[in-house]
């Protein structure tokens, strides 16, 4: 367990990833790329299903998305996700180049 801004997190603490960057694409769905440069994208309506999500079901609410110190935040920190957990909730985005 580990305290970062005055909110408790029950994993460790990991450098090993780390969101980038978010960029919203419409109805709920999210590009994400993570320190590992890879690009994933993300149906955030499967995170409604958690009561810690509720919050931003509200399309405004889901609009004010952001990277705060390499996770992913939502009402100015309210409402966060680990950048592992949101790994493991996403799927591959191959980008052509």
């Amino acid at each position: 367990m580990y305290i970062v801004n005055g909110i408790v997190y029950g994993s460790e603490p990991s450098k090993d990833m780390e969101v980038t960057s978010v960029k919203n694409i419409g109805d709920y769905i999210i590009l994400v790329t993570f320190s590992t440069g890879e690009v994933r994208l993300v149906d955030c309506t499967e995170l409604f299903k958690l009561p810690a999500f509720k919050k931003i079901i509200d399309k405004t609410a889901f609009d004010t998305v952001k990277v705060n110190d390499g996770v992913l935040t939502w009402l100015d920190g309210a409402v966060d996700i680990a950048p592992e957990s949101l790994y493991a909730c996403s799927y591959e985005y191959p980008i052509a180049i």
